[in-house]
């Protein structure tokens, strides 16, 4: 069964999909992306101490294309910043070429290039 969105689902007004709410289940060790009741999405991570390893997404094929992977992404690492203590190392090809295009994200990837003076 799956469960319905939780008070600390974050909604993702500004993607292209009407209504997507995305919410961490840690005890399921996922992000997920719900539209109403409906699961659409769900990217899967790991913790470390110090990192969100992301590992898998998955988009409902009756969903794909219309912009669900988005919203996940942008949901999942909306809560990920908001969380403060992680950075992300994606091993997940989506939210990996997702990140690159979206640099206002390059404070969380591991990867990425530091930004600022370098001596």
């Amino acid at each position: 069964m799956i469960e319905p969105p939780t008070p600390d689902s974050v909604n993702c007004p500004g993607a292209h999909v009407p209504d997507i709410v995305v919410t961490d289940h840690a005890d399921k060790g996922r992000f997920e992306a719900h539209q109403g009741v409906v699961l659409v999405g769900f990217a899967e991570y790991q913790l470390t101490d110090d990192l969100y390893v992301f590992t898998h997404t998955q988009v409902d094929p009756a969903h794909e294309g219309k912009g669900v992977g988005g919203a996940l992404a942008r949901g999942a690492l909306d809560q990920v910043r908001a969380e403060g203590t992680r950075q992300v190392l994606a091993v997940c090809p989506f939210i990996e070429s997702w990140m690159a295009r979206h640099p206002d994200y390059a404070d969380l990837n591991l990867r990425a290039a530091p930004s600022g003076p370098v001596d």
